[in-house]
């Protein structure tokens, strides 16, 4: 937009930072090849203008930790997905008379109809031909590097064989959705992914369990709180891995499921339950490779990963009498490793603790029993469960019914809700004592209970 003050013309820029970095990573492109081709020196931080690192910066929203080199190859990896056909115009104009260029790499997607960029593209474009440079560039992906640590970027495995760079880059779908969109989703739930985000409309205060298991809820409250400075500990952080194990075991309905949703809600973090269903595999070695999937994407956002009915996943390994033997127990051997060095909090849920594997159970920083509610519990949860819009027909002595009926939290909830249908059905707002009596029989008779 052009303004007029007093006399000088000035020129205000209203390009946005998805234009500014796809003309600065061409000109860069273009300005590499004909100074490999003149033989000249190319001074990469030289060559970069301002504006172009500041929208770079501003599109890839990183840390400043990062490199100009890290951000120019975040940016290679992005722009296939901002811009598509993006290498093939660059190349296009740069050698309209065509051939193949070995050494700027790229490959052809399955999907995709244009050239995906290589870890051998952003190696031509940050170092060219030259051998020790090019080495010095492809310490950016090793595991102890910023891509790895924060999951942004990938190079993806190469035929066995072939050049390792020569693999596409692949930026986290994650990140690239924060870039593109401007926000962060939930994962889709998928082979890819097999867990689904648990949440809870419930407070801590409706939360109804022994004081003993209450006071073990809090050690990890106080682990989530506090470990990363005990972790920081010069002297004493090296002794401790990060990270914190721990076991529910209870009967169904014991508000184990609601703990964990509890957890993640105080403290903001993303709750994800495995659906084992999608993670365990006849096949050799797909179990694992699902499992990895998941603990890989969970350690890089900081989400609580529940593993419920672990039973399915962590059980008891078995004397070896058939190859089927011999490789569940090398899921359970894997999953030994895997959980140990997870960094961040693992839930494992069980109705018996007995069905775990021992050497699991050795691995837990704590192993909390969530037992059948007692009698002041029970009260606590009826009381707790009287819908706010109802009122009672008749006066209902709520400690009887608690000293009389073992139940749990969820088959008292069930009850309150077939009692307030029922008062619902009958266009009234009260409570019946008839309804809740006939409501805890059908409870019990559901599980074959003697009432």
């Amino acid at each position: 937009m052009e303004t007029i003050k007093n006399k000088v013309k000035k020129i205000t820029s209203t390009r946005n930072k998805f234009d500014i970095c796809i003309k600065g990573m061409r000109d860069l492109i273009a300005h590499r090849l004909v100074m490999e081709a003149n033989g000249s020196q190319f001074n990469l931080e030289a060559y970069i203008s301002e504006e172009f690192k500041s929208s770079m910066s501003s599109l890839l929203q990183v840390k400043s930790t990062f490199s100009l080199a890290e951000k120019i190859t975040l940016l290679l990896a992005v722009l296939p997905h901002i811009q598509p056909g993006f290498i093939e115009n660059v190349m296009n104009e740069i050698l309209p008379n065509g051939g193949d260029f070995i050494a700027f790499g790229g490959v052809k997607g399955q999907q995709y109809r244009g050239i995906m960029p290589t870890g051998e593209t952003a190696l031509y474009i940050l170092a060219g031909t030259n051998i020790k440079n090019r080495l010095k560039y492809q310490e950016l992906f090793n595991s102890d590097r910023l891509f790895a640590i924060h999951g942004l970027l990938q190079v993806s495995s190469v035929p066995p064989g072939e050049p390792i760079m020569s693999g596409k880059l692949v930026p986290d779908p994650d990140w690239m959705e924060k870039i593109l969109l401007g926000k962060e989703s939930a994962p889709v739930y998928s082979v890819e992914f097999p867990a689904r985000k648990i949440y809870t409309e419930m407070v801590w205060d409706d939360l109804v369990l022994h004081p003993q298991t209450l006071e073990q809820i809090n050690d990890i409250q106080i682990w989530m709180e506090y470990s990363q400075y005990v972790l920081k500990d010069v002297s004493f952080g090296r002794k401790i891995k990060p990270g914190y194990r721990v076991l529910f075991y209870g009967q169904a309905g014991t508000g184990k499921t609601l703990t964990a949703s509890l957890l993640g809600k105080k403290f903001n973090i993303p709750v994800y339950r495995i659906d084992l269903s999608q993670v365990v595999s006849k096949y050799i070695g797909e179990t694992e490779k699902h499992i990895e999937m998941v603990f890989n994407r969970a350690e890089r956002k900081n989400w609580v990963l529940f593993f419920d009915e672990a039973d399915a996943l962590f059980g008891k390994r078995t004397n070896v009498q058939s190859s089927n033997d011999k490789f569940a127990n090398q899921e359970v051997s894997y999953l030994l490793q895997r959980i140990e060095d997870f960094k961040g909090l693992l839930i494992l849920a069980s109705n018996f603790k007995n069905n775990i594997d021992d050497a699991f159970l050795r691995r837990f920083h704590n192993i909390i029993h969530f037992p059948v509610p007692g009698a002041s519990e029970r009260y606590k949860l009826w009381t707790q469960s009287i819908p706010q819009d109802m009122f009672l027909k008749t006066e209902i002595d709520w400690k009887t019914i608690a000293d009389k009926y073992k139940m749990t939290g969820a088959e008292i909830v069930n009850v309150m809700y077939y009692a307030s249908l029922r008062a619902y059905a009958q266009k009234s707002n009260a409570l019946k004592i008839q309804d809740i009596n006939n409501s805890i029989k059908k409870e019990f008779a559901k599980q074959d209970k003697i009432l």
